[in-house]
């Protein structure tokens, strides 16, 4: 008789649906994020509020570990706001630290005003992967 490999499957099945729950999960132990903790030394700024982008500004949203666009052109003075809507925290970290928020969660948003022009790489600090650029013009 041969053996089944249902037990083997059934193992397999397990252990890739651990592994998704734990490479998905938040590396803040738990805690609510917290929109009122200042971002370190920014010009940004962090609510909770669902509103929308201040007028004139534009929205990169935050889901799927991607910003959407990835690359946005804005001229300068405008606010960019960030609108975090993700299964896990996120920040938004300039890679030449101008600006960075703090780990945020669903429902909250991050702003920062761009006052002279260039290309800003930016990045999640706790996803290096997730990548993009503001292009101020």
């Amino acid at each position: 008789m041969k053996p089944s490999g249902r037990p083997l499957f059934v193992l397999v099945a397990v252990l890739a649906l651990l592994a998704l729950a734990t490479g998905c999960g938040s590396n803040n132990g738990g805690a609510s994020p917290s929109a009122t903790a200042a971002p370190p030394a920014t010009s940004g700024s962090a609510t909770t509020s669902g509103s929308a982008a201040p007028s004139g500004g534009s929205t990169v949203e935050i889901n799927n570990f991607m910003f959407t666009p990835m690359s946005l052109t804005v001229p300068v003075g405008a606010t960019v706001t960030w609108k975090f809507d993700d299964s896990t925290q996120h920040t938004v970290t300039a890679d030449d630290n101008s600006f960075a928020s703090s780990p945020m969660g669903s429902g909250q948003t991050f702003t920062h005003t761009f006052t002279t022009a260039g290309t800003v790489p930016y990045h999640c600090s706790i996803h290096p992967s997730m990548t993009a650029t503001i292009i101020v013009k």
